[in-house]
């Protein structure tokens, strides 16, 4: 989408909701939650947005329906709560947004759904045609069918996978916490609330630290590694305390709410196909670069070399997306491989002459690790 065509439409925001703020301490659906999600939601549409959102919590609602108290940890156990719940779900948002002439639809994904290039297209086709209707579309994992292979472990990566698809112009994460601190606050009294965050450098990633709820399946620190991708496309995140009174309007409206990680003019081009391989699929490995190769991907916008490769961790084959991390294990990028983990791995203290003169390895001496047009840089 051209920035002109961007211009002419209506404003996209995405909101995403944990479920500790969708259901009470009992783990059931929080109507007046609802309620007031439905108003506010109606408030934006009528200041020009058009709203999508990102739920949790079908698991929590099916437990409840069916009277079970204690979270099962077997798999079909909580594939069949999700199918009771979602049902419950689905139904609360509708009556609550009813009020309000706000058509509802569910839209349940699940990585093998993005992980495809052509479903991933699919997925963003009907998202779009959905806001051209006029619906507010609600997007949950389909925990009825994900398995460990193909879930996305938390909605905080859907959710940014969500905005990327539709071209967001904010994405919104209602959180039970006021956004990121220094430290975890629970922990440390000296925490301080940090409102602006212009580049998830280490010091953020680190004090992003563990999971501050015990209801979801995220935590801080997966949200943060969402705004990297969203901030990578040129989408604004803000993270916030979902029960304050206001807080998605106030945010549509430009207020200072929570925590905002901020969208700067990128160095280098950000492709819809650049951002399915940053969020449409699990990572299956990760490279360890030099400071050179380092350098070379992040500020001259070059391809990687086997040469700049110092260490290979995990098995992956050729087109599985991998991490790229530097010498200290910070992830700056992510993207395709062109080789395999084996091959890469045998490359690894060569320089290109030796690559060359090698016939099994030959084909990487000028061949890059992973092309410039299928890699996407957080920084």
């Amino acid at each position: 989408m051209t920035a002109q065509e961007k211009t002419a439409r209506a404003k996209r925001l995405v909101v995403k909701i944990g479920s500790a703020t969708l259901t009470t301490s009992e783990s059931s659906i929080d109507y007046g939650f609802l309620d007031d999600l439905a108003a506010q939601l109606a408030q934006v549409r009528q200041a020009g947005w058009e709203p999508i959102v990102v739920t949790s919590a079908a698991i929590a609602c099916g437990l409840e329906a069916l009277g079970i108290a204690k979270r099962p940890e077997d798999m079909p156990s909580l594939q069949a709560a999700a199918s009771v719940g979602q049902s419950a779900l689905s139904t609360a948002y509708a009556q609550a947004f009813a009020p309000y002439d706000m058509l509802t639809s569910v839209v349940l994904l699940t990585r093998r759904d993005t992980a495809d290039r052509s479903a991933y297209l699919h997925a963003r086709d009907t998202l779009n045609r959905l806001l051209e209707l006029g619906v507010v579309p609600i997007v949950n994992e389909n925990d009825t069918v994900s398995v460990e292979q193909i879930r996305f472990g938390d909605n905080d990566t859907l959710a940014a996978l969500v905005a990327c698809l539709i071209d967001a112009d904010l994405m919104v994460i209602l959180s039970d916490i006021d956004g990121l601190y220094t430290a975890n606050p629970q922990i440390d009294p000296a925490a301080t609330l940090i409102p602006q965050v212009d580049r998830v450098s280490r010091d953020i990633l680190a004090a992003a630290g563990g999971a501050v709820s015990g209801v979801g399946s995220g935590g801080m620190i997966t949200k943060i590694k969402a705004a990297r991708v969203l901030m990578a496309a040129g989408i604004p995140m803000v993270i916030c305390q979902g029960r304050t009174p206001e807080a998605i309007v106030d945010v549509a409206a430009g207020k200072s709410v929570g925590t905002l990680f901020t969208a700067p003019e990128r160095p280098h081009e950000i492709t819809p196909k650049k951002l399915w391989i940053a969020l449409g699929d699990a990572v299956h490995g990760t490279v360890v670069v030099d400071e050179g190769a380092r350098a070379a991907l992040v500020e001259r916008g070059k391809s990687l070399l086997s040469v700049g490769v110092r260490a290979v961790k995990g098995d992956f084959d050729y087109d599985d997306v991998i991490d790229v991390a530097d010498e200290t294990g910070h992830v700056f990028a992510r993207g395709k491989a062109a080789a395999t983990s084996d091959l890469i791995a045998l490359a690894v203290g060569k320089t290109r002459e030796e690559v060359a003169a090698n016939r099994l390895l030959s084909i990487l001496a000028d061949k890059p690790i992973i092309h410039r047009d299928e890699l996407v840089v957080f920084e």
